[in-house]
């Protein structure tokens, strides 16, 4: 049977929690945005140091074929890595998009004596079924606070079904020949979604 998303209420005022507190989403209502989302760091957080040594220091690299996605700072700053050029940004930048197949990933900027980033997340709207949006969200940070917090290890087949679910891809390196059409093809639709399926893997968690 194949997987259904389950629909998402963005009325605002849904909270997640992940790594003790360290990071926090909250859902906020948006009337032409598909979703938005405003994330706190603690960033002195003792916590927020495991997920960045899980991350590999940044999370991965990705793309969306079909949404604009936007960031706004509202306090600290947090680096935008725009296809492989690093930007930061802060309150005074305003909003900042990033264009459908770009190549990109966001994280927080180093630390410094303010203890708290806070920004916002959001996409622009998509016909399309599979589509970022605050289920996404909410889904990645609990499926990184079960792996680093309970000692668990990253199942691909998972992260890649999680991510087809929400309209992204995983970036492959630039030297790979039409590297996004094979991210969204191999990775996304056959394994992520077809492979995935058939395992019975479920691209969204109620817990």
């Amino acid at each position: 049977m194949a997987l259904v998303k389950p629909r998402y209420s963005n009325a605002g005022g849904s909270i997640v929690l992940a790594f003790k507190g360290a990071i926090q989403a909250k859902t906020v209502p948006h009337a032409t945005r598909t979703f938005m989302v405003e994330v706190t760091f603690d960033t002195h957080h003792l916590r927020l140091a495991e997920i960045m040594q899980f991350l590999d220091k940044k999370p991965p690299a990705h793309f969306h074929p079909y949404q604009t996605k936007f960031f706004q700072v509202l306090e600290g700053n947090i680096t935008i890595k725009i296809d492989g050029k690093a930007r930061v940004i802060t309150p005074s930048d305003g909003e900042v998009h990033v264009n459908p197949w770009v190549h990109h990933r966001s994280y927080s900027a180093p630390v410094t004596q303010q203890n708290i980033t806070k920004f916002l997340i959001n996409g622009s709207d998509t016909l399309e079924s599979n589509l970022l949006d605050t289920v996404f969200i909410q889904n990645w940070y609990g499926y990184q606070d079960q792996v680093v917090l309970y000692g668990g290890k990253v199942d691909p087949i998972q992260v890649l079904s999680m991510f087809d679910a929400s309209g992204s891809c995983l970036s492959l390196p630039w030297y790979v020949p039409f590297n996004r059409t094979i991210s969204r093809v191999l990775l996304g639709v056959i394994i992520g979604r077809w492979l995935g399926g058939l395992l019975e893997y479920q691209p969204f968690h109620k817990e």
